[in-house]
């Protein structure tokens, strides 16, 4: 018997009832704990030669494509960032409702985060701080070498996590590094905050007010639900907050952070920034680097004080002379005068 898509058959031993799903909209976006089960084989098609690498690649070029659909209007943007992220590293983080859990998802959109902040922003620097059973910690410090802070990650993925984290300490902790950047440098801190609750010795409005008078911009990152300090936090500071409805959305608040942000104070005079390019040395011989004061072969030497460093771009830890390269510092420039969007035509 079947009426109005709704069929039953009954049989001498059970009843079996199918119902008619046709009323579920696809394609809706919902929370990740609100979706039901994907069909994810069903989502790729093998391309004319039966392979499915050619139609990752364009669903990615598609990705990147629709992020680069943005306002292109010329407008100042600061291309030397310092930029401090904190991670939860709270028990909150073990919740499955992102999969494979919220700690991995995020250890894992980290990852390709850095490797496409430093290829958009490359004269930039990243530090990396995580918080847990109170206490904050530094994992990495301001850096512009992304592959010692992807070693970070991968090294703090397989430790445990227990406790609730700390927001006040962890704030206080990139504020104390952050104070002390140049003038002419951004000072940023991303928040990626999966706990509902925070353990502060002391206001965490007094460290909100201190990040506003330092000029230090904070965003937020929920990956559970909206929390009015961390609201709060992002507002009086002139950042962004998005709660995370599913891993792509989550994903998409991530890379938005890549883009250099509008300057929005003014100054009262243009300062030049001095900068240093140095040159590349192939030593036959080991010797010791500024920077790390271990023994290594070939590095950059620095224009002024001749120290060897390993890594561009930097500042030298000797004289403090910003050391970049000149195709790093013509990459930087393509956020003060973006490319118009393209338009897609037909061949007719």
């Amino acid at each position: 018997m079947a009426t109005n898509g709704r069929r039953q058959q009954i049989d001498d031993d059970e009843d079996i009832i199918d119902v008619d799903d046709s009323s579920v909209q696809p394609n809706q976006a919902n929370y990740a704990w609100e979706e039901e089960y994907k069909r994810s084989w069903d989502v790729l098609q093998e391309d004319e030669h039966g392979s499915l690498a050619g139609v990752v690649n364009s669903l990615q070029q598609a990705a990147k494509r629709k992020r680069l659909l943005r306002d292109t209007d010329p407008i100042q943007r600061g291309i030397i960032r310092h930029l401090f992220v904190i991670i939860d590293l709270s028990a909150a983080m073990q919740e499955k409702d992102l999969r494979p859990s919220r700690l991995s998802l995020t250890f894992t959109y980290l990852e390709a985060f850095i490797a496409e902040f430093f290829d958009q922003n490359p004269i930039s620097q990243i530090g990396l701080i995580g918080t847990k059973d109170g206490l904050a910690e530094k994992m990495t410090e301001l850096s512009g070498n992304p592959t010692e802070h992807i070693r970070a990650l991968k090294m703090k993925k397989f430790q445990e996590i227990f406790g609730e984290p700390s927001l006040q300490n962890a704030l206080d902790l990139a504020r104390n590094s952050l104070i002390h950047v140049p003038a002419h440098g951004s000072r940023e801190i991303l928040v990626i905050m999966g706990s509902l609750t925070t353990t502060d010795p002391g206001n965490i409005h007094d460290t909100i007010t201190q990040l506003v008078q330092d000029n230090i911009r904070a965003s937020v990152i929920a990956l559970a639900a909206e929390v009015h300090v961390l609201r709060s936090l992002s507002t009086q500071t002139k950042g962004t907050f998005g709660v995370a409805m599913n891993e792509g959305h989550y994903r998409d608040l991530l890379f938005e952070m890549i883009p250099p942000t509008a300057i929005t104070t003014t100054k009262a005079a243009s300062n030049l920034v001095m900068m240093g390019f140095p040159a590349r040395s192939n030593e036959s011989a080991a010797t010791l680097c500024a920077c790390h004061g271990k023994l290594t072969l070939g590095g950059y030497i620095c224009p002024r004080c001749g120290s060897k460093l390993c890594d561009i771009p930097t500042e030298c830890d000797i004289c403090t002379l910003t050391l970049v390269s000149s195709p790093l510092l013509a990459r930087s420039y393509h956020h003060l005068f973006p490319v118009e969007n393209f338009v897609e035509i037909t061949w007719k």
